[in-house]
Order: C-alpha cells, then sequence, then structure tokens
C-alpha cells in the first residue's frame, strides 16, 4: 500500500538524521502535497508510523519525530507444538471494587465521562413512550424488529450486510457466544481458541466445561495450518475467535486470514464462533469486515454487543447464528432469554437518529491519542528489552517485561488497589508469565491516571527477577 511505503521512507530519513527526533514532521495537507497523495494516503501514513512508535501526535500542535528505544519488538508469543486438549478450570479475576479504583487499568472500557449520557436518556424516554402499554408484554425472544432492522442498516454502511430476520439480540456479547457455545459443543468437547485468549472467554469456557486447544497467535492473526491440523485430527468440535483487534493484543486478523478461516469452517463443517465485541472500535476510521461477511455457507456464528462502544451496563448484544438459527432461538426460547424491551428500542432509537455513529468517530478519535499517549509513556518508563503490543484498536495493550515475576505483581497490586490483569490469566498453558494487561481507556492527561501508572512501574522495578 502507498501510505506504507511512504511510511518506509519516513523511517528511513529518521533512521539516517534526515529527520532529527523531537523534529515537527510536515503538516498532512504539505506531506499530501509532498508526495501527490490523497489526505486519506498522508493520514494513514502518519498513523501507522505513530503505531509502530516513530512519531507522536500534540494537539493543537503537529506531529513529531519520537526518539527511538531498543524497545520495538512487540511481545514474543509461543509455539505451541504439542497439541494438547486440557479442561480448564474457572479462574476468577481479580476483585475489583469501583469505589476503591474508579479508574481501573484492568477492566477494557473507557472514561465514563464520554458516555452520550443525555442522548440516552433522550432516546430511553422516546422509547417508554414508544411502548406504552406494551411494557405488559414479554420482550420477543428473538429481539424487537425495529432494533434488528437498525443494526441491519447501521451495518450496511460498512459493506457488511444481513437481514433483520438473520440477526438474534442478546444479552451481551459472553451471552450470545455462550448460546452459540451450548447449540455447537456439548460438555467435554474441545473448542479451540487464540492464544493468548481473553480469560473471560476460558472463565466461560471453564464454567460450561468444556476443552480448549490453545492456538498460537502470529502476526496477521492466528496459525490458521495449526487450526486445520486439528480440524484434519478431529480434536475440536467448533472454533472461538476474537477476529478484530483482539483481545489480549489488539491486534486483527488480515481479510485474507478471515477469508481462510470461514474456508476451514466450511470445509470441515466446523462452527466458527466469532467474538467481535471490539469491531467498530478501530485507530482507523474504515472498519474492518469481520469472518462473517465471507461465510456464505453459515458455519461462522458472528457475535456482538454495545457494552465497549456504548456502555458496559447496557447488557445487549446479537448474535448471527447463520445455519443454526433456529436451534440458537430453540435454546434461548427454552431459557426465556429474552431482552427488556424499552433497553432494545431505546438502542434502537439511538442508532436510528445518527447518534451511534457520532458516538463512534469520537471514540475511535479518542483511543487513537490514548493509544500513542500510553504507548510512548510505556516506552519512557519501562525497563529495557521490554514489548508493547502495536494495536489495531480496542481498549488495551499487550506488555512483555523480561524476567518479570508477575505473581508477585498481581500481590504487590492488589495492596495498592491497582487493578492489572496478568499473563497467565490468557492461558490454560502457564504461558506468558512475564507480561500483563493494560487497559488504555481512562484518560492518561489526568493525575489520577498518572498517579496508578507511576505506582504500576515502580511495581514493575520491584517486581524484576535477580
Amino acid at each position: 500500500m502507498r501510505y506504507k511505503q511512504l511510511a518506509q521512507q519516513c523511517i528511513q530519513q529518521i533512521e539516517s538524521g534526515q529527520l532529527a527526533v523531537n523534529s515537527k514532521m510536515p503538516s498532512l495537507r504539505n506531506f499530501k502535497l509532498l508526495h501527490n497523495v490523497s489526505m486519506t494516503t498522508a493520514l494513514n501514513c502518519y498513523q501507522h508510523l505513530e503505531s509502530l512508535g516513530w512519531l507522536l501526535a500534540k494537539p493543537q500542535s503537529g506531529y513529531y519525530v519520537v526518539q527511538q528505544s531498543i524497545m520495538q519488538g512487540k511481545p514474543n508469543t509461543p509455539t505451541l507444538v504439542n497439541f494438547k486438549s486440557i479442561t480448564t478450570q474457572p479462574q476468577l479475576p481479580s476483585p475489583y471494587n469501583p469505589f476503591v479504583d474508579p479508574c481501573p487499568l484492568g477492566i477494557a472500557r473507557y472514561d465514563p465521562e464520554l458516555m452520550p449520557i443525555v442522548k440516552l436518556q433522550q432516546s430511553v424516554k422516546r422509547a417508554i413512550k414508544q411502548q406504552g402499554s406494551l411494557l405488559s408484554h414479554y420482550p420477543d425472544p428473538q429481539g424487537e424488529l425495529c432494533l434488528r432492522e437498525n443494526l441491519s442498516k447501521h451495518f450496511q454502511q460498512v459493506d457488511f450486510h444481513f437481514s433483520a430476520e438473520q440477526c438474534v439480540v442478546t444479552h451481551g456479547c459472553l451471552d450470545a457466544i455462550r448460546t452459540a457455545i451450548e447449540i455447537t459443543t456439548e460438555v467435554g468437547d474441545a473448542v479451540a481458541i487464540s492464544s493468548p485468549c481473553f480469560s473471560g472467554l476460558l472463565e466461560l469456557l471453564g464454567v460450561m466445561k468444556r476443552a480448549v486447544v490453545e492456538i498460537p497467535s502470529v502476526e496477521e492473526g492466528i496459525d490458521l495450518e495449526q487450526l486445520q491440523k486439528q480440524m484434519q485430527l478431529g480434536t475440536i468440535k467448533a472454533g472461538l475467535f476474537c477476529t478484530s483487534h483482539m483481545n489480549p493484543q489488539g491486534t486483527s486478523m488480515s481479510a485474507l486470514q478471515k477469508q481462510k478461516l470461514v474456508e476451514l469452517a466450511t470445509q470441515y463443517k466446523i462452527p466458527i464462533i466469532e467474538d467481535d465485541v471490539y469491531l467498530e472500535l478501530g485507530a482507523q476510521q474504515v472498519i474492518p469486515l469481520p469472518a462473517k461477511h465471507w461465510d456464505s455457507e453459515g458455519y461462522v456464528l458472528w457475535c456482538g454487543s454495545i457494552s465497549k462502544t456504548i456502555a458496559a451496563g447496557y447488557r445487549l448484544g446479537w448474535c448471527l447464528p447463520g445455519r443454526y438459527l433456529d436451534a440458537y432461538l430453540r435454546q434461548r426460547l427454552f431459557a426465556n432469554q429474552g431482552v427488556t424491551s424499552p433497553l432494545q428500542l431505546a438502542i434502537a432509537d439511538f442508532i436510528e437518529r445518527g447518534d451511534y455513529a457520532n458516538h463512534l468517530k469520537k471514540i475511535r478519535l479518542y483511543l487513537q491519542q490514548q493509544t500513542r499517549q500510553y504507548i510512548h509513556y510505556l516506552h519512557e518508563h519501562l525497563p529495557v528489552n521490554s514489548k508493547i503490543s502495536h494495536p489495531t484498536g480496542g481498549f488495551v495493550l499487550w506488555v512483555e517485561v523480561v524476567k518479570l515475576n508477575t505473581g508477585k505483581l498481581k500481590q504487590l497490586a492488589r495492596q495498592n488497589n491497582l487493578d492489572i490483569r496478568i499473563g497467565d490469566e490468557f492461558s490454560t498453558l502457564g504461558l506468558y508469565s512475564d507480561c500483563f494487561r493494560l487497559n488504555i481507556g481512562f484518560n492518561m492527561a489526568t493525575t489520577q491516571i498518572n498517579s496508578k501508572m507511576l505506582c504500576l512501574m515502580e511495581l514493575i522495578t520491584t517486581c524484576l527477577k535477580e
């Protein structure tokens, strides 16, 4: 791509000294004219350089060349050569009290001050007025038609097409995933997951008494060769993967990987549960297409939610179960899991009026800025040889610190009322013992967050092994 070619030219100029450290880069407009490219290409180039740690954007000022440290690599991913399926045990996360730690570094969420409270309240009022006496009715197990229609229209704007009839509304993304697991697997069956994997999914699989097979992550997504081998061996009954802005690394599967994932699911007739809760929270304004986009045979069960984009307290999500739609609806009807109607109508109104799209633009810009600031801070304060992920989106960074005693770090963090997630919570194989995940959703510029980050850096120094 042209913007990557330009970015590589800039890196060469920085390394050769033509672009000095701390010097200001040309404005986007001048860069555009200088290289005869579009404004989009110029912006993509600068943002790509930021994600790699070569540039830093300063509000109301511009882009500046950053002093490079030796922390340029990304966290390592162990090569898993033994295909071992093990039953997970429920592992509860660190205790969290929002009154003790109102700005957590562990839970993936953004600052509540960014929530569109006023617009949401207006949508809720209109929804209650609209429903009237229908409040006495039980909600439709599949979800309110107006919400499913508005979700369909919303995603059509990014060239992802589905009908309202194909969609089921759920109590959040994890609830959507739980039902998908229930109808595609049985107790004791093995489910393929990426490694590292979001701890909440491991906890869910443990509670449901499913076994797991960890598939290592690679630069472009996951090791599809290893996944295919598991499918050939008949080891797994389903796959469960976050495909866009994976938690905890924040990286995304390439479009080619997503297509290949669908091809494998179709070839071996093995369902893939796609956790896409971060889909709309990318660093770029262009939203990536989910793997479900290429699924013509219905083997992908696509799950999403507004818990990350709007508010965690609004437990509302959805699923496109594909060929499993009838089984999915039967399961939810049996469990009487209809989502409260006023909430569905309120979110439908919020989407229809364009407030959701406007909110997403604001949040994506905010997360871009926070990602740059947190990475820059970590480069300056972590021990040398540490490695930081370069997320394509989402709220988290994955950090590897050589010789870090994460067990001791977890203990000291609790004593200091710091909420973080350490590496072994993201694997069933005892991996990632020198890694931790950091939430970057809260404003780095605040005194409170700076204080917490400083405390964390001091604890990390204390927890380095001899």
